[in-house]
């Protein structure tokens, strides 16, 4: 059976794989200051390497979730573009490791 490229294409990102390159994912778990969620969401979806961003009940008021191709490109996302953020009041990083379940 002959895969399009489209069908390869999603193949490689359902299996965290660009071109070759191992994709490392991270979910981050944001508390805001009362009332920021919809600005930081804003602010987040601006910043290269944050592949989703959803709002949550609960103890934590966003979570993001971030993929690059080292750990230290994903530190830098989290210590230089999440953790600055004015209405950020603390973060939790949760790194995934292994294959995900992908459920078709």
């Amino acid at each position: 059976m002959k895969l399009s490229l489209n069908e390869k294409i999603d193949i490689c990102i359902r299996n965290h794989i660009i071109l070759g390159v191992v994709v490392m994912k991270a979910y981050v778990l944001i508390n805001t200051e009362l009332g920021q969620e919809a600005t930081i969401i804003k602010e987040l979806n601006e910043v290269d390497g944050i592949a989703g961003i959803h709002s949550l009940y609960g103890i934590y008021d966003v979570i993001a979730e971030v993929e690059a191709e080292t750990m230290e490109k994903i530190k830098e996302i989290v210590f230089n573009n999440i953790r600055r953020l004015s209405s950020v009041k603390t973060t939790i990083t949760l790194i995934t490791y292994g294959d995900g379940l992908s459920r078709e």
